[in-house]
């Protein structure tokens, strides 16, 4: 099996002398999940439509499950599934009815069409509501009810641009289960977002666009690496062992009231140990030891100059 599942190459894409896409280079590994992170308006959706052939690309060229998106359209559609940021339903049609009806589309009928219905249904958590027409469902269950008809094909790659915008947080946290599960199977996953803790929370790589470029790219601990700010956190039991410490690490800051200090350093544990061991040159001992680092926010502002306008959930 290739292990690239979606490559790009100086994408680029503009509308009028407005650029959206200013040269896009993807490399996405089979079976993982790529977060595309930023504001409205970065190019997020553009890159999807463009990647899954809804449009056509101004220049450079990209390849998805293997096919030229531009030479090998059919085959790409054969090998993708999306889910858009809001849900592709018909409120006239119950549950179960939206399912067969993709099914009936990509021509699944008989045993193996009500097979693959009713086993989206149950991981879905739909059965009950199933005979239910879907102008009934919530926010989140017509985020699941779309991604259900998505899956129907068993497409090995899915686009989901946006999928949890307006859920609540316990929607969003089912969502991000099933797009987990989803990777298990080996399905890879291209997930665009506003939300930093999305991105946080499901990305095995994770990529900020801005204006169109893709000004960072790496894991999410990486990219919070790039930040300055991270330091090491220590609590002591009594404000005289502060006080000590205080005088052993003088480029710490300390907080009187939390009997901490707060010392400048990475997360790596050769930091944590040479800190440690100046304490224990001394016969201090701390009462405990934390890291902390960058989130994504501060990477975003730090790589762009602005925050992300991230929405927040109610």
């Amino acid at each position: 099996m290739n292990s690239t599942a979606i490559a790009a190459s100086g994408l680029r894409k503009a509308y009028g002398d407005k650029t959206v896409l200013d040269g896009i280079d993807l490399n996405i590994g089979t079976g993982t999940i790529f977060s595309l992170l930023g504001p409205n308006g970065a190019g997020k959706t553009t890159t999807v439509n463009v990647l899954t052939t809804l449009l056509k690309a101004d220049g450079g060229t990209a390849s998805v499950a293997g096919h030229d998106i531009a030479a090998d359209t059919k085959a790409v559609r054969a090998a993708i599934g999306v889910t858009g940021q809001f849900a592709a339903v018909d409120d006239l049609l119950t549950g179960a009815e939206n399912l067969q009806l993709m099914a009936d589309i990509h021509r699944l009928r008989g045993a193996e069409g009500k097979r693959v219905i009713g086993g989206l249904l149950e991981r879905f958590d739909l059965l009950e509501s199933a005979g239910k027409r879907a102008a009934t469902y919530s926010g989140g269950m017509r985020r699941k009810l779309d991604l259900a008809m998505t899956l129907v094909t068993k497409p090995r790659i899915v686009f989901l641009d946006e999928p949890t915008t307006g859920l609540d947080p316990r929607s969003r946290r089912t969502m991000w289960e099933i797009v987990r599960e989803l990777t298990s199977d080996g399905v890879t996953i291209f997930l665009t977002t506003q939300y930093l803790e999305e991105a946080d929370q499901l990305a095995d790589r994770i990529a900020v666009l801005d204006g169109g470029r893709i000004v960072a790219e790496g894991t999410a601990e990486e990219l919070k690496r790039q930040v300055p700010g991270s330091h090491i956190r220590l609590r002591f039991t009594t404000a005289t062992d502060l006080d000590a410490a205080a005088r052993v690490l003088p480029e710490s800051t300390r907080d009187d009231e939390a009997l901490t200090l707060r010392v400048p350093g990475d997360a790596g544990s050769k930091s944590i140990r040479r800190l440690l061991d100046r304490l224990d040159e001394h016969a201090l001992d701390a009462d405990e030891v934390s890291v902390h680092t960058p989130d994504l926010d501060d990477v975003f502002l730090s790589l762009t100059g602005h925050a992300t306008t991230e929405v927040v959930a109610p």
